[in-house]
Protein backbone atom coordinates (compact mmCIF):
# COMPACT_ATOMS: atom_id res chain seq x y z
CA UNK A 1 0.00 0.00 0.00
CA UNK A 2 2.57 2.41 0.77
CA UNK A 3 4.47 2.00 -2.73
CA UNK A 4 0.93 2.34 -4.20
CA UNK A 5 0.93 5.86 -2.56
CA UNK A 6 4.12 7.25 -3.33
CA UNK A 7 3.82 5.93 -7.09
CA UNK A 8 0.70 7.84 -6.99
CA UNK A 9 2.22 10.67 -5.71
CA UNK A 10 5.07 10.69 -8.30
CA UNK A 11 2.95 9.99 -11.01
CA UNK A 12 0.66 13.15 -10.25
CA UNK A 13 3.42 15.57 -9.97
CA UNK A 14 4.77 14.28 -13.31
CA UNK A 15 1.40 15.05 -14.84
CA UNK A 16 0.98 18.12 -12.99
CA UNK A 17 4.65 19.00 -14.48
CA UNK A 18 3.50 17.75 -18.44
CA UNK A 19 0.78 20.03 -17.91
CA UNK A 20 2.36 22.80 -17.36
CA UNK A 21 5.17 22.19 -19.78
CA UNK A 22 2.65 22.03 -22.39
CA UNK A 23 0.76 24.29 -21.47
CA UNK A 24 3.37 26.69 -22.16
CA UNK A 25 4.31 24.88 -25.53
CA UNK A 26 0.95 24.65 -27.08
CA UNK A 27 0.09 28.98 -26.98
CA UNK A 28 3.71 30.59 -27.02
CA UNK A 29 2.76 33.68 -27.61
CA UNK A 30 0.82 33.37 -24.33
CA UNK A 31 1.10 35.67 -21.61
CA UNK A 32 0.47 33.10 -18.85
CA UNK A 33 4.49 32.13 -18.62
CA UNK A 34 5.79 34.84 -20.59
CA UNK A 35 7.31 37.25 -18.03
CA UNK A 36 7.86 34.43 -15.13
CA UNK A 37 11.16 35.82 -14.77
CA UNK A 38 10.25 39.07 -14.66
CA UNK A 39 10.64 41.56 -11.35
CA UNK A 40 7.35 41.30 -9.64
CA UNK A 41 4.56 44.19 -9.65
CA UNK A 42 4.50 46.11 -6.39
CA UNK A 43 0.95 46.53 -5.55
CA UNK A 44 1.99 48.16 -1.89
CA UNK A 45 3.38 51.46 -1.23
CA UNK A 46 7.30 51.08 -0.74
CA UNK A 47 8.38 51.71 2.95
CA UNK A 48 10.76 54.38 2.60
CA UNK A 49 12.97 57.16 4.96
CA UNK A 50 12.99 60.45 4.29
CA UNK A 51 15.97 62.26 3.45
CA UNK A 52 16.94 63.12 6.89
CA UNK A 53 15.64 60.48 9.80
CA UNK A 54 14.83 61.60 12.23
CA UNK A 55 14.50 58.95 15.72
CA UNK A 56 10.13 59.35 15.41
CA UNK A 57 10.85 58.26 11.50
CA UNK A 58 11.75 54.76 12.49
CA UNK A 59 9.25 54.59 14.70
CA UNK A 60 6.90 55.15 12.24
CA UNK A 61 8.02 52.34 9.65
CA UNK A 62 5.65 49.70 9.42
CA UNK A 63 6.66 46.82 7.34
CA UNK A 64 3.98 44.44 5.34
CA UNK A 65 4.09 41.30 5.98
CA UNK A 66 4.83 38.40 2.78
CA UNK A 67 4.07 34.97 2.06
CA UNK A 68 6.79 33.85 4.51
CA UNK A 69 6.76 37.07 6.48
CA UNK A 70 9.40 38.47 8.91
CA UNK A 71 11.06 37.70 12.30
CA UNK A 72 9.67 40.70 13.50
CA UNK A 73 11.63 40.50 16.92
CA UNK A 74 14.58 40.97 14.50
CA UNK A 75 13.51 43.78 12.57
CA UNK A 76 12.39 45.39 15.80
CA UNK A 77 15.73 44.97 17.11
CA UNK A 78 17.20 46.82 14.50
CA UNK A 79 15.40 49.11 13.73
CA UNK A 80 15.46 50.15 17.87
CA UNK A 81 19.06 50.37 17.66
CA UNK A 82 19.07 52.70 14.32
CA UNK A 83 16.43 54.73 16.08
CA UNK A 84 19.10 55.32 19.12
CA UNK A 85 22.05 55.50 16.97
CA UNK A 86 19.68 58.17 14.83
CA UNK A 87 19.55 60.31 18.19
CA UNK A 88 22.87 59.90 19.41
CA UNK A 89 24.16 61.13 16.34
CA UNK A 90 21.58 63.94 15.95
CA UNK A 91 22.36 64.89 19.86
CA UNK A 92 26.79 65.13 19.08
CA UNK A 93 25.80 67.00 16.31
CA UNK A 94 24.01 69.49 18.32
CA UNK A 95 26.98 69.37 20.54
CA UNK A 96 29.87 70.29 18.15
CA UNK A 97 28.02 72.94 15.91
CA UNK A 98 27.20 74.28 19.66
CA UNK A 99 31.10 74.15 20.57
CA UNK A 100 32.12 75.99 17.38
CA UNK A 101 29.98 78.75 17.87
CA UNK A 102 31.35 79.02 21.55
CA UNK A 103 34.56 79.82 20.68
CA UNK A 104 33.07 82.22 17.88
CA UNK A 105 31.42 84.37 20.66
CA UNK A 106 34.48 84.27 22.82
CA UNK A 107 36.83 85.38 20.15
CA UNK A 108 34.28 88.22 19.41
CA UNK A 109 34.27 88.93 23.24
CA UNK A 110 38.00 88.85 23.93
CA UNK A 111 38.23 91.38 20.89
CA UNK A 112 35.79 93.59 21.97
CA UNK A 113 37.59 93.48 25.79
CA UNK A 114 41.33 93.96 24.07
CA UNK A 115 39.32 97.02 21.92
CA UNK A 116 38.33 98.53 25.39
CA UNK A 117 41.07 98.46 27.30
CA UNK A 118 43.29 99.03 24.48
CA UNK A 119 41.34 102.37 24.06
CA UNK A 120 40.80 102.74 27.92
Amino acid sequence: MTYFLIFLAVAVAAAAALYVVGLNRQEPDAPVYADALAAPVANLPPVLLPGTPEPADVDKLRFSLGLRGYRMDQVDEVLDRLRDELATKNERITELEGALLTPDRDAARGNADADTSHNG
